[in-house]
């Protein structure tokens, strides 16, 4: 396999949310806590971003056109042209220091998101958190309480499987799933890393899956990049980055065989920027790794 440098120290705190827009071939990231979004295009190699309002932790396409973007608690639409962001869903306004995370869409279009309390200098165990699904019709629905930091999400191929990532207690979840109505029943803990070397194995954060239902789990703190077999729990692949704050990935290119990563500058001494993490922020891209994935489902909301 090889690891290049796609974007160097493109994210000044921390990129997330790798998407792949595919009616554009370009990557989608965040910068959460300097409330960039940005799109880089893969066919002319331009990079344009916007500076929303502060925090945010998505950007997603949408079937009926814009994005989708998490600002702090809130769900908004995005129009690249104009520039316009319109926050039409807010949650949790009891719980002015909780944010959205992560969010990924299911094959039937609806967003699944999380929410956690805005992380200060260490990561808690806040239970202050929650799993929501959005349905097309806007439907807001509270499906898992007492998260801490909610994370990456991602379905097998035939769509009976959702994973969830947990980022503490440093666990990956698989729920049976009922694409239908979007209800997921008997939790199991596939992947878990409590107790585990952080060093060495980090947090589990985003993750994205390969056509042979195989998940790649951006661990932050371990500097690597797992390929997990979810139905073993086994490490199958392991990818190395020259930043130790690996944060998430999705498939993306031609044939959807890169896998695209995110990586975090936040949280570093000015030491270390300058020295053993010069890339950090940097978005890497993994070519030759003998897997691919597919497009990602867009919000049909």
């Amino acid at each position: 396999m090889s690891v290049s440098v796609a974007l160097k120290n493109v994210c000044q705190k921390s990129g997330e949310g790798p998407h792949w827009e595919e009616s554009t071939k370009s990557l989608l990231f965040v910068d959460v806590e300097t409330g960039h979004l940005h799109k880089w295009n893969s066919v002319d190699y331009t990079h344009t971003k916007f500076k929303a309002d502060g925090y945010v932790s998505f950007i997603i396409p949408r079937e009926s056109g814009g994005y989708i973007v998490a600002c702090f608690a809130q769900l908004a639409d995005f129009d690249w042209e104009t520039q316009e962001l319109k926050p039409f869903i807010k949650i949790e306004s009891d719980k002015p220091e909780n944010v959205f995370n992560d969010g990924k869409c299911d094959s039937y279009g609806r967003l699944w998101t999380g929410t956690m309390k805005t992380i200060k200098d260490k990561l808690e165990i806040t239970e202050a958190g929650h799993l929501y699904r959005i349905d097309k019709d806007l439907s807001v629905n509270a499906i898992k309480d007492k998260i801490n930091i909610s994370n990456g999400m991602t379905w097998t191929a035939d769509d009976k499987t959702m994973f969830y990532t947990h980022t503490l207690p440093r666990k990956v979840f698989s729920y049976d799933y009922d694409v239908s109505t979007g209800e997921i029943s008997r939790e199991q803990v596939v992947i878990d890393f409590e107790g585990q070397e952080l060093h060495e194995y980090g947090v589990p954060d985003g993750m994205t899956i390969d056509l042979n239902d195989k998940i790649w789990l951006a661990c932050f703190s371990s500097g690597k990049v797992f390929q997990i077999d979810p139905e073993t729990g086994k490490i199958l692949t392991s990818v190395k980055f020259p930043v130790s704050q690996v944060t998430s990935c999705c498939f993306g290119g031609p044939n959807y065989d890169e896998l695209y990563v995110t990586s975090s500058a936040s949280r570093l001494t000015e030491n270390q920027l300058q020295n053993e993490e010069k890339l950090a922020g940097s978005v890497f891209k993994v070519t030759e790794l003998g897997a691919k994935g597919k497009a990602a489902p867009v919000f049909q909301g």
